[in-house]
């Protein structure tokens, strides 16, 4: 797996899940879902995204999407 694959696993679980708890529990956690849909839509127009800086720290495999993160990484 890399890099690429690893933040859409990690942000649809995200949205899953807070569907899931705003469903069940409390209605504001949707707002988790909010965010990680802002999160995404920030990450597709400037290439930053917190989740892939951590996948690649823990060593996975780069991809093509998040290439400005390995440079503002420093890598």
């Amino acid at each position: 797996m890399n890099v690429d694959k690893a933040v859409f696993v990690f942000a649809g679980a995200v949205v899953l899940a807070g569907l899931a708890l705003g469903t069940w529990v409390n209605p504001y956690w949707y707002l988790l879902t909010a965010f990680a849909g802002l999160n995404m839509f920030q990450a597709g127009f400037t290439g930053f995204c917190p989740a892939a800086i951590i996948f690649r720290r823990l060593g996975l495999k780069p991809g093509r999407a998040f290439c400005a993160v390995q440079e503002a990484d420093g890598r």
